[in-house]
């Protein structure tokens, strides 16, 4: 199987991305009502991202088809995603969706997964031309400020391989901020992330639990990757994953076994198996040629690639989110790194 990013692979997650950002229903709503004038449906409480069963598929389902814009300008499905970007992203339609963002029961709103996300999408938006980004400014800006209030006050990491694992967030809003410039949410994701995880050693590896889409294991060495120097990251591994000659512990170089793919939560497993591909492919980056465990990180990727890449489309609960997964685990391609072909 194939593991490189190509113009047919990308026309079949742009259709994907395509026949999920508009459908409203089924939807799993991140709402609390605070009284029965809150009881409204997805589109008029959100009229950009109300499809993709939730917000924050949708909000990377967009990401998807902005960034496969990119890479394959003339897919057959470019004119329909520029159309629909256009007919979406308007400062009206951007209005509502950071007003949501002030209501009572609004603060906790897709911490931090989908913070993280949206932040994501800006840095993609940056590297087209048009209106979009900045049309989508104040939208940006609301979340890069609830990243800037919430991190000094997060003492803890949050571990679990679902929406609420930190590292994954600040991998993500790493991206934004180096691209934005903004040096203080720069500051706070890399101090933070130090001090959450530069002690950690020898991890256990509690994974796979039954609805996992993140490895925690690997996803805080993926952040630890990204604010460590290359010598100091190198040493951090060591001790972090001393087994790993011995592919110990050995659930990390096993691909997740996926029972049930009209499950939405089971169905999380491809996802961690996709992400889990895109972290060893990250890692591997970072180690040298001649290092014996380099074939070891890209044969465990490879092998999770295989278990994933079939299943990312062919049943909803699944295909409205995981070409984004697929796309991260590609684009960490040696041959097409930093999103460049």
């Amino acid at each position: 199987m194939t593991h490189k990013l190509d113009a047919g692979t990308a026309s079949r997650f742009a259709a994907a991305a395509l026949g999920h950002a508009t459908r409203e229903y089924p939807n799993k709503m991140d709402h609390v009502l605070s009284g029965p004038e809150d009881i409204l449906g997805p589109r008029a409480l959100h009229p950009i991202f109300f499809g993709s069963f939730d917000w924050h598929s949708c909000v990377h389902g967009w990401w998807t088809m902005f960034t496969l814009l990119r890479l394959y300008p003339d897919i057959p499905e470019a004119a329909r995603i520029r159309t629909l970007a256009d007919a979406m992203f308007t400062p009206e339609n951007v209005a509502a969706e950071t007003a949501y963002l002030n209501r009572p029961g609004s603060r906790g709103f897709e911490r931090p997964y989908g913070w993280a996300w949206l932040l994501m999408l800006a840095a993609e938006l940056e590297r087209h031309p048009g209106k979009h980004a900045g049309i989508l400014q104040p939208l940006i800006l609301a979340f890069a400020r609830r990243f800037a209030d919430y991190l000094p006050l997060a003492d803890y990491p949050v571990r679990v391989g679902t929406h609420f694992n930190t590292a994954f967030a600040l991998r993500l809003a790493l991206d934004y901020a180096e691209g934005a410039g903004d040096a203080n949410l720069i500051a706070l994701c890399r101090n933070r992330a130090l001090k959450w995880h530069s002690t950690d050693r020898d991890c256990q590896a509690w994974e796979p639990s039954q609805d996992e889409f993140l490895s925690p294991a690997l996803m805080e060495a993926v952040l630890m990757q990204r604010v460590m120097q290359p010598d100091t990251f190198a040493v951090w591994f060591a001790a972090f994953l001393p087994g790993l000659a011995r592919q110990q512990p050995a659930t990390l170089f096993r691909p997740a076994s996926v029972s049930d793919r009209s499950d939405g939560k089971i169905a999380h497993l491809d996802g961690l198996n996709l992400s889990r591909a895109w972290c060893w492919r990250e890692i591997a980056a970072s180690l040298a040629e001649e290092d014996p465990g380099r074939p070891i990180v890209l044969k465990a990727a490879r092998d999770h690639l295989d278990a994933a890449l079939p299943h990312v489309t062919g049943d909803y609960m699944g295909e409205h989110w995981l070409a984004s997964f697929a796309l991260l685990a590609l684009l960490a391609d040696p041959d097409i790194r930093n999103g460049s072909r």
